[in-house]
Formats: structure tokens, sequence, C-alpha cells
């Protein structure tokens, strides 16, 4: 059982779809789901749901840790045809995850009861991000 999920972003932050995906997934059985961004400059994540200071820690976190290309900081960076924003959302998402497996069990997911499903746009500008969904039955 595979299908697509589209995202659309209002610019850099984290977008939580976790329900889209459970509805997917309601009566499936047990097995176990796979997901993929389909973007280089994007990431997926599993992470805290209930306090959305979380969200705005990590983002903050990740703009301090591989600023801007227009930061004198990242100025040997060559790939800047598209603009600043870029070549940090391409560094971003080398070091996060672009894929997620995580277990079902009665068509539900085996999350944590704070645990949501987010995709990471790293890009300043709105996009609509594609997840790939693959769901395994045992």
């Amino acid at each position: 059982m595979q299908t697509e999920f589209e995202i659309s972003t209002r610019g850099a932050g984290l977008y939580e779809f976790t329900r889209e995906v459970g509805r997917w997934l309601s009566g499936a059985g047990d097995g176990v789901l796979t997901l993929m961004v389909r973007h280089t400059s994007a990431s997926l994540l599993i992470q805290e749901n209930a306090d959305p200071d979380v969200q705005v820690d990590l983002r903050r976190f990740f703009e301090r840790f591989v600023p801007r290309g227009d930061d004198p900081s990242m100025s040997w960076l060559t790939h800047v045809a598209e603009g600043p924003d870029d070549m940090p959302a391409h560094i971003k998402a080398s070091v996060l995850p672009v894929s997620l497996q995580i277990p079902v069990a009665g068509g539900r997911m085996r999350l944590g009861t704070w645990q949501g499903i987010y995709l990471f746009e790293h890009r300043d500008a709105p996009h609509t991000r594609r997840v790939a969904a693959a769901f395994q039955a045992f």
C-alpha cells in the first residue's frame, strides 16, 4: 500500500502531518510505515507535538547551526545561484532525517504520547512538498 502526502508550507518551519498519515493507515493492520520526503531542502522528524515552543526552539537552533548564505560565516559557499537560503537548506537536510520508519499495530502508528510527524521546511519561501509513504503489512 502506497500513497503520497502533499504538504503546503509557508516558509521555513515545522509542519505536522500526523493526522493525515493516521487517517490513511486506519484499518491497515500490523506492519511498518516508511515515509520519505521527495525534496533535497526539507527533512522529516518525529518530535514533540504538545508544546509549540519545541518547534520554535528547533528552528532557531538550526538557524544558528547553519546560517543563511548571506551570513559572513558562510562566505565559503559556492552553490549560491538559488538564493541565500538554498545551500543552507541542503546542509540541514543532509544532517537531519529525510526518511522515517514507524511500527504500526492494528492500523495505528506506535508513536509516543507527545510525538508527531513533521515536515521540516528549510527554505524561506512557501513550497508544496511531497512525502512518499509505503505501508508493509506483516
